[in-house]
């Protein structure tokens, strides 16, 4: 009796048991919702083809209305691999299992790119300055909550670092995708908007009529190259294949065919890289919530004092870390 109660047990515990990572015959590959679905699955399209034969198992393209939705796929298992930028990857890696991979190699060879304040050519705005000075005339576009180049670059450079509340000293503010804001910015809905880099020279390639329109008003330091997250539990043998394909896409005989395909992502090739890249998109988040809370009157002097102690504390201690990566 005793040992069918027990097999009865290891039967249930086996067939309630999530499948385990070998056993995975389909990843579902995340990618950010910088453009609309179809536009970013004509992009993807034939890189993640090559993927899928290389690998071995079904790729399968996740997409989602905003970063959020690709990050909370992580998290639940249901994205296996996903692209994304470095704030959506930081959300990944903290609270969805995820860990960075691999990272982009922009079409030029650099390993980052900018975030970007752009305007329709014929607005009076050509500075930050310009921005600052006039923020309740404009109608500002802004990124994804979970956007580097869109939302958490600007916030600290553009609006932290200048006494900028996004909320109230704008005419209007309006969060969308990076395609969008481009569109509305060309077409003078908005007067300006966050864009970056990568996806300028992407614009270039496809509407090079609409870039005529617009006009580069601020340019950011360096943003570390979008990165490549996968879940922590995929399988070791997923892991290498994955890896390897990513790391020697691009190379050998057939190089120049598949820079071609992943022309448009944008990307000349990838790189390995780890959880280490994030060390400066982590110092500029706390940095932001510092001066937040320093400006905050309504917080307890108490309060506000501990608060920003931890965070100084934090902040030290990724100091300490990026000294000694370099």
């Amino acid at each position: 009796m005793r040992k069918i109660l027990f097999g009865l047990i290891a039967s249930l515990a086996f067939n309630l048991a999530p499948a385990s990572a070998e056993e995975l015959k389909e990843i579902n590959f995340g990618i950010i919702s910088t453009d609309s679905s179809s536009s970013l699955k004509k992009n993807w399209e034939a890189f993640l083809g090559d993927m899928e034969k290389s690998v071995g198992v079904k790729i399968k393209p996740f997409f989602a209305t905003d970063y959020a939705g690709i990050i909370e796929g992580m998290r639940f298992n249901k994205v296996q691999v996903a692209y994304y930028g470095n704030k959506s990857a930081m959300e990944a890696v903290d609270r969805a299992e995820g860990e960075i991979f691999a990272k982009v190699i922009g079409v030029d060879g650099s390993e980052g790119y900018n975030s970007l304040l752009i305007t329709h050519k014929d607005s009076p705005y050509k500075t930050l300055a310009d921005v600052i000075k006039h923020s309740k005339e404009i109608n500002f576009g802004i990124g994804d909550p979970n956007s580097t180049s869109g939302f958490l670059v600007p916030s600290y450079y553009v609006f932290a670092k200048n006494n900028v509340n996004p909320k109230t000293d704008f005419k209007t503010i309006r969060g969308a995708n990076h395609g969008a804001n481009f569109m509305a910015a060309a077409m003078k809905q908005v007067d300006v908007a966050t864009f970056n880099t990568a996806d300028y020279e992407k614009m270039e390639q496809t509407q090079p009529a609409l870039v005529k329109e617009i006009r580069i008003i601020w340019k950011s330091p360096l943003i570390p190259a979008d990165p490549f997250v996968w879940r922590k539990d995929l399988s070791a043998d997923l892991k290498v294949k994955v890896k390897n394909f990513l790391i020697g896409y691009g190379k050998g005989v057939n190089g120049a065919e598949q820079k071609e395909k992943i022309r448009l992502l944008p990307a000349g090739g990838f790189a390995a890289s780890n959880d280490d890249q994030l060390v400066p998109v982590r110092q500029l988040a706390l940095f932001s919530t510092r001066i937040k809370l320093e400006g905050d009157e309504h917080l307890d002097a108490g309060e506000k004092k501990a608060k920003i102690a931890d965070i100084d504390h934090k902040l030290d201690a990724l100091n300490q870390k990026l000294a000694l990566l370099k």
